[in-house]
């Protein structure tokens, strides 16, 4: 599993009409097939968003029915990478869950059009930026449990989902468990985006010594909600070997997978984990500093 592949990240401004999204994913996804790519990568929600997260739930749908209905938005892009014989990673589909909640959960179509591997966003996105966004994940999307590999023909890709790339401790185990390549596809806001994506994205390349695929949504929503765009594609050594910018597309590179084997022979900082205590000095001092009356 050591050949040369083509990977592509596609970039989209999905909203709340979710045929129109379909649509055009699948129109950027058959033009990543057709400019060669093996493995496809598609944004965070790449399907649907809503102008809020109620709105998303009641919109949303089961991965399976108990009457065997797969997921509108599963099945069409499983169709489609089955017609084009090429991997696809999903990056994530908001699936209905029962008692008013939600997954987050991304996946891995292989060429027959079968899903191989599933993962559930661990990290869910709780804040309130200064601008006076604010995003509460935690209402409605119930997280995973668990970190996932899954074994492609080129290697081992280990998953992740947006917010949880702040959390360098996922990808260093994923990294750590035989992941050449992550997977971090995003719908990263555009405050967050201009201030913190590439030095993110980057990072976590140079610290496991993985290939990063960041496919991330792009564009303003009618209702005001603007993600960042820039989809990037980053070799082991932090090089960005793709730039999506800020519109609709996609951008692609060649990976080489012994190119993960040669970064980190030179630096081998995988192996070099020490456990450590955490000390804490300076209490009783600052105690004894007070004026009193």
């Amino acid at each position: 599993m050591s050949n040369e592949f083509k990977v592509a990240c596609v970039q989209n401004c999905a909203a709340d009409d979710l045929a129109a999204n379909l649509a055009a994913a699948e129109e950027l996804v058959r033009a990543a097939a057709a400019d060669g790519a093996e493995l496809i990568c598609l944004p965070e929600m790449f399907s649907l968003i809503a102008p809020s997260d109620r709105e998303l739930l009641e919109a949303s749908a089961p991965e399976r029915t108990p009457g065997g209905e797969v997921n509108p938005a599963l099945q069409r892009l499983s169709a489609l990478g089955e017609e084009l014989g090429t991997w696809l990673l999903l990056g994530s589909i908001m699936v209905r869950a029962g008692h008013g909640r939600m997954h987050n959960r991304g996946f891995v179509i292989d060429p027959h059009g079968q899903v191989t591997a599933r993962y559930d966003k661990l990290h869910l996105f709780d804040v309130g930026l200064s601008s006076g966004e604010t995003y509460r994940e935690s209402e409605f999307v119930t997280p995973g449990e668990s970190a996932v590999t899954v074994t492609l023909p080129w290697g081992t890709l280990g998953m992740s989902i947006c917010y949880d790339l702040r959390f360098a401790a996922l990808y260093r185990a994923l990294a750590q468990a035989g992941a050449q390549f992550l997977s971090v596809p995003a719908a990263f806001t555009r405050t967050t985006g201009k201030a913190h994506w590439h030095t993110l994205v980057r990072a976590r390349a140079i610290e496991t010594g993985c290939y990063v695929f960041a496919p991330n949504q792009c564009g303003t929503r009618p209702w005001g909600r603007a993600t960042y765009g820039h989809s990037l594609i980053v070799d082991p050594w932090g090089e960005v070997l793709a730039d999506g910018g800020e519109q609709p597309g996609f951008v692609s590179a060649s990976i080489d997978p012994a190119r993960v084997h040669e970064v980190r022979s030179r630096i081998p900082s995988l192996g070099h984990d020490r456990a450590f205590a955490t000390e804490r000095h300076g209490e009783a001092a600052l105690a004894g500093t007070g004026t009193g009356d």
